[in-house]
C-alpha cells in the first residue's frame, strides 16, 4: 500500500534498526566544517580574482571552476592514496579533507561573479577614509556580499549532503557513515528494498536544506542575479 507520508513502522526501522540518527549527526558535522572551510577560502579567493586587472582574473576563475567539473570517479583514486598516507581511512576527517576540493572551486566562481558587481569605488572610498585593503574588504565589501555568501553556504552544504562516491570510498563502518551512504546501504538488504524507509530517510535529510532554500530564497536569487549581471 502506497502512503503519501512515511509510516511509524518505516520511521521505527530507520531510527531503531539502523543508525540513522548517527548518520544525520555525521552529515551535519561534516557539512558545517566543510562550509566553514569553503567560506574561509572561497570568499577571499573570489574577491581577489574579481579585482585582478585585465583578463587574468577571469582566466584563473575559469581554470578554478574547471576543477569542479572533474568527476569524482577520476579523483577518488589519488585521494585514496592521500587519505591512506595521512591515516584517515574510515574517518570523517577524510571527508572534511576531500569535500572542499569541489565546494571551494564552485563557491569561488560564484563569489567571483558577485564581487564583480560591487563597484571598486566603495573600497577606494573606504581606503581614503583610512582603512587598509583588508579593512575595506571586511567592513565594506563583506556586509554587501552577504546574499552571495549565504548562497555559497547553502550550495556547499547541499553538495556535501548529496555526495556519495567519496563517502562510500573512504568510510566503511556504519557508525561513521553519512546519510547518503548509510540509508541505501542498510535499507537495501539483498534483493529486498525497504522503499518506505528509503523515502523517509531522503525526506528527513532534505528537510533542513529545503527550509534554508525557502527561508532565504530571496537573498539567494539576488545573489545569483546580481553576480550574473556583470
Amino acid at each position: 500500500v502506497f502512503h503519501a507520508w512515511p509510516t511509524l513502522e518505516q520511521l521505527r526501522f530507520l531510527f531503531v534498526d539502523t543508525q540513522f540518527a548517527t548518520w544525520l549527526w555525521n552529515t551535519a558535522w561534516v557539512g558545517v566544517l566543510v562550509v566553514l572551510i569553503t567560506v574561509l577560502f572561497a570568499v577571499p579567493a573570489g574577491y581577489s580574482l574579481a579585482r585582478l586587472i585585465g583578463g587574468v582574473g577571469q582566466q584563473l576563475g575559469i581554470g578554478i571552476f574547471l576543477t569542479y567539473l572533474v568527476p569524482p570517479t577520476i579523483l577518488f583514486i589519488p585521494f585514496s592514496k592521500i587519505v591512506a598516507t595521512l591515516g584517515l581511512q574510515n574517518s570523517l576527517w577524510s571527508l572534511v579533507l576531500v569535500y572542499p576540493s569541489f565546494t571551494v572551486p564552485f563557491c569561488t566562481w560564484l563569489m567571483m561573479g558577485f564581487f564583480k558587481s560591487i563597484p571598486a569605488d566603495l573600497e577606494e572610498a573606504a581606503m581614503l577614509d583610512g582603512y587598509s585593503r583588508l579593512g575595506a574588504f571586511v567592513r565594506v565589501v563583506v556586509p554587501i556580499s552577504m546574499s552571495g555568501i549565504l548562497t555559497s553556504v547553502i550550495f556547499a552544504f547541499a553538495l556535501v549532503v548529496q555526495e556519495f562516491i567519496y563517502a562510500v570510498t573512504f568510510i566503511s563502518s556504519a557508525d561513521s557513515m553519512t546519510v547518503s551512504v548509510g540509508v541505501p546501504t542498510f535499507a537495501i538488504r539483498g534483493d529486498v528494498y525497504y522503499w518506505g524507509s528509503l523515502m523517509a530517510g531522503c525526506i528527513i535529510a532534505s528537510v533542513p536544506i529545503a527550509i534554508l532554500y525557502n527561508v532565504f530564497v530571496d537573498r539567494m536569487v539576488s545573489g545569483f542575479t546580481v553576480g550574473a549581471i556583470k
